[in-house]
């Protein structure tokens, strides 16, 4: 096209709104960084959940018996705050920032803007009422109660349809590389995040997942792993592509690179969900399967670090004078370390050290804070005074920032790692003879208290370097005038959006592709033989493909290219890369994840009360803290199976009726997953597994009784508060219509076996040779503590934690077999040093 006679037109981009996101990720920043070290200080000093306002205000202020700051119900507000409110943020900033200026035209709707905008920001303020409030979906990442997700879809879709129409009404041709990563994430997030939250509503602020057991953790850890992938990393990478070079006054190091760094990391990212769930009940190929996938992300992802970093090429001197370059040094830095030990730890054999530790608490950090936190400070110090049009106000404070920031984060992880590496080994050693294991859970927790504490310190100094980049920001503004930029850009003839969907599917580089992934998959599903012929055959087609791309390279770049100048069949070509490897993972499991087809153990239903209890340890955040889930490790094994039982691990079927399913990702308590055990002592009113209920009662009022070294906060309020019956029927009803066994009781059926129930677990707590009291009832009888706590939050509590680990034998081929146990090793003991040895309980809830 001749530029000289095209015609010309007048652009004035929105930069309002990235100026309004911008600001928005730094306060919530603050916010969500602040909950962190709070956070963090109440696993090295319980008191931090409560009872240091006490202590401060002298008793003014009760904060022992407040709720809703425990660790439990504010790490999901810092994690949802981190990812979706400070990172969320940025990246709007930075897409709509970027987007309008590859695409040479405004965003296509202001209207659609300020929805997104304004939209976000609710959703924000209503997850920080929600969560501490105890309303949650009891899921990582997805906390979230269903109307809020609801909001989160309509907001997302909102922002899909003003990105896309963008695109639509651009004036370039082709998409820039920063776009693809942006198309990336918005489909893929958009699949992601429906499928993982949908639900069915009990009641205007609980439901329950329609996923449960293996196949909910199995989407859940597709959609977390992948809400990493790609809401955290590939949008953060189209930001790379873009404000780097311009910060660096180059261009990128390599194009060909980044087309291979974009089609590979989408497609491969989103098999690896399944290496979260290493060493666990799930089927051994898609532990496999995850493993393999992950250990090929190293390719893709240090291709798209070295393309970073080699894009600076030239401009390294400029990493002595300039914050905006440290900045991104340091996170595309950060990165690629990150991007080195995900798949390090994805082996099977490190994942056994790793998995249940700090170290997974340190990788995770040093992305978000290493890569989005030090990427989101960088863009934040170059956009500043091109949004207000003056210079930054201070670049030696940004500098400040970046040292402060840079030796905050390195004690994190560093800390992280020191304390995630020493208790694994600790977990794992056994004692001299080989028969028991040398370390209680609660000795390896005092062993890392040091670096707990030093965690504490540097996320203290990563909120400070924060907190100067909100007076660097706020006093350029002040020094500035908001101004949107004005440009004028020539305006193509419209030669582009014209492919056909069947063109760009039906090609060479598509069919070679899809063939040998077909061939990859019949590997892991074919019999012996036959799937080393589909590998043979995946071999050969590659190989093949090769040698085309040699002979026809042109050709296959012509349709890259073209590819490029029609944004539609791109999207479409993106999302079938993503949604592939998801189909493959989880809808064999919707076969297997059935009662029809577990053979062995099967989980037992939960009573009515016990049910309840299980919604009350899911609000309270127990999952955040414990696992349901004992590894086909020796180590796991021989600390929480059960004596008597041979290889004691947990079984597929143990969690089949679980929704949400509760495995866990981290320990800073012991695993509960045979805390009832299968020994039953009485009726299934009052049942009693490695503690008595008298124990249970003491433990959630005071852990110090229990143990000295417990950094678990106490529970009054479970106390106080009365367990919600009527909403029982509703949930039990939700459960049958998911496919749980429950008989089709009445709503009077179900109060009484609850009322029943709770009356039953009352008077084993306060009958006996040692009655417990509650002083704000003292001098009540005996029948008037019975009753009033029945109905308690506490009682429900306890018949849930009783109920953990009980199933019964299933075999196809003949009745059930009688599961072979040791009462003696599960006999009631109230006495308190009979009961501890050193640390039963040793963490939060």
């Amino acid at each position: 096209m001749n530029t000289a006679t095209a015609k010309t037109t007048t652009i004035t981009y929105d930069d309002r709104t990235v100026r309004q996101f911008m600001i928005a990720s730094i306060v919530w920043g603050i916010v969500g960084m602040l909950v962190g070290v709070i956070c963090a200080t109440q696993l090295s000093w319980w008191q931090m959940n409560g009872k240091f306002i006490e202590t401060i205000t002298g008793g003014l202020f009760k904060g022992e018996g407040l709720q809703y700051i425990t660790f439990g119900r504010l790490r999901p507000l810092h994690t949802n705050a981190v990812i979706f409110a400070f990172v969320g943020n940025m990246a709007f900033a930075g897409i709509y920032y970027s987007t309008q200026r590859l695409c040479k035209t405004r965003t296509a709707s202001d209207l659609l803007s300020k929805i997104h905008m304004w939209g976000w920001q609710l959703i924000i303020v209503a997850a920080a009422i929600t969560l501490p409030a105890g309303l949650t979906r009891g899921k990582e990442y997805a906390e979230l109660i269903w109307p809020i997700n609801i909001a989160v879809a309509l907001v997302w879709v909102i922002f899909g349809i003003n990105f896309f129409w963008t695109l639509a009404k651009r004036n370039e041709p082709s998409l820039y590389v920063a776009l693809w990563f942006y198309i990336a994430t918005i489909v893929t997030v958009a699949m992601l995040y429906i499928v993982n939250h949908l639900s069915i509503p009990t009641s205007w602020i609980h439901s329950y997942p329609i996923f449960g057991g293996l196949q909910d953790g199995l989407v859940q850890w597709w959609y977390g792993h992948n809400a990493v992938a790609f809401f955290l990393t590939t949008p953060i990478l189209g930001i790379m592509y873009y404000f780097l070079p311009k910060a660096a006054n180059r261009p990128v190091y390599s194009y060909r690179l980044s087309i291979v760094h974009f089609w590979s990391l989408v497609f491969i990212y989103i098999w690896a969900g399944p290496h979260h769930l290493l060493n666990t009940s799930l089927p051994r190929w898609l532990q496999m399967l995850g493993m393999l996938f992950s250990l090929m992300l190293w390719a893709p992802s240090w291709g798209g670090m070295l393309n970073g970093l080699l894009t600076l090429r030239g401009a390294w001197a400029k990493l002595r004078t300039d914050p905006v370059i440290k900045f991104f040094a340091a996170g595309i830095t950060f990165y690629g370390m990150a991007t080195f030990e995900g798949p390090l730890l994805s082996i099977r054999a490190v994942n056994a050290l790793s998995h249940y530790t700090d170290w997974g608490i340190g990788h995770v950090h040093s992305g978000a804070l290493g890569w989005n936190g030090f990427m989101a400070a960088g863009m934040f110090y170059w956009l500043a005074p091109r949004l207000w049009k003056t210079k930054l106000w201070s670049s030696s404070l940004a500098n400040m920032h970046f040292w402060v920031g840079l030796v905050g984060i390195l004690l994190y992880v560093t800390a992280m790692w020191t304390a995630g590496i020493t208790q694994g080994l600790m977990l794992g050693e056994v004692a001299e003879g080989g028969t028991t294991l040398k370390y209680e859970f609660v000795e390896t927790l005092k062993a890392i208290q040091l670096p707990y504490i030093l965690r504490s310190f540097g996320g203290g100094l990563y909120l400070l370097g924060f907190f100067f980049c909100a007076l660097n920001i706020f006093m350029t503004a002040r020094s500035g005038k908001a101004t949107d930029d004005t440009v004028e850009v020539a305006v193509p003839e419209k030669t582009y959006d014209r492919l056909r969907f069947g063109e760009a599917l039906f090609s060479d580089p598509v069919a070679y592709c899809v063939a040998a992934l077909a061939m990859m998959i019949l590997w892991f599903f074919l019999p012996p033989h036959a799937d080393k012929a589909a590998l043979l055959a995946t071999i050969l087609l590659v190989i093949k493909a090769v040698r085309v791309f040699k002979a026809k390279g042109g050709a296959w770049d012509q349709w890259h290219e073209s590819l490029l100048r029609n944004y539609l069949p791109f999207t479409l070509l993106t999302f079938i890369a993503v949604a592939i490897g998801g189909s493959v993972q989880i809808v064999p499991s919707l076969l297997v994840n059935r009662e029809k087809n577990i053979e062995g153990r099967l989980q037992e239903l939960y009573t009515p009360l016990e049910l309840a209890g299980r919604d009350l340890y899911v609000s309270e955040g127990c999952y955040n803290c414990h696992s349901q889930m004992i590894r086909t490790l020796m180590p796991d094994v021989m600390r929480y199976g059960r004596a008597g039982v041979k290889d004691d691990f947990s079984h597929l079927g143990e969690s089949l009726y679980d929704y949400p399913y509760q495995w866990g990702s981290k320990r800073t308590g012991p695993d509960l997953a045979r805390e009832g055990g299968n020994f039953v002592q009485g009726s299934d009113k009052v049942r009693s597994g490695k503690r008595d209920n008298k124990w249970h009662w003491f433990h959630f009022m005071n852990p110090r009784w229990a143990n000295d070294d417990s950094n678990m906060p106490p529970y009054p309020w479970l106390y106080e508060q009365k367990t919600d019956f009527k909403s029982l029927p509703n949930k039990i009803a939700v459960q049958r219509q998911l496919g749980v066994p429950f008989p089709a009781w009445t709503k009077d059926e179900i109060d009484q076996q609850a009322r029943e129930q709770g009356m039953a677990i009352a008077r084993s707590l306060f009958e006996g040779s040692s009655p417990v009291g509650y002083e704000p009832m003292k001098g009540a009888s005996t029948e008037e503590l019975v009753r009033h706590f029945s109905e308690s939050q506490v009682v429900a509590l306890i018949a849930y934690v009783q109920k953990l680990g009980t199933y019964h034998e299933i075999h196809k081929d003949g009745p059930p077999a009688a599961v072979p146990l040791d009462p003696d090793s599960y006999r009631n003991v109230t006495d308190k040093t009979k009961a501890f040895g050193k640390g039963e309980t040793s963490a939060n809830p």
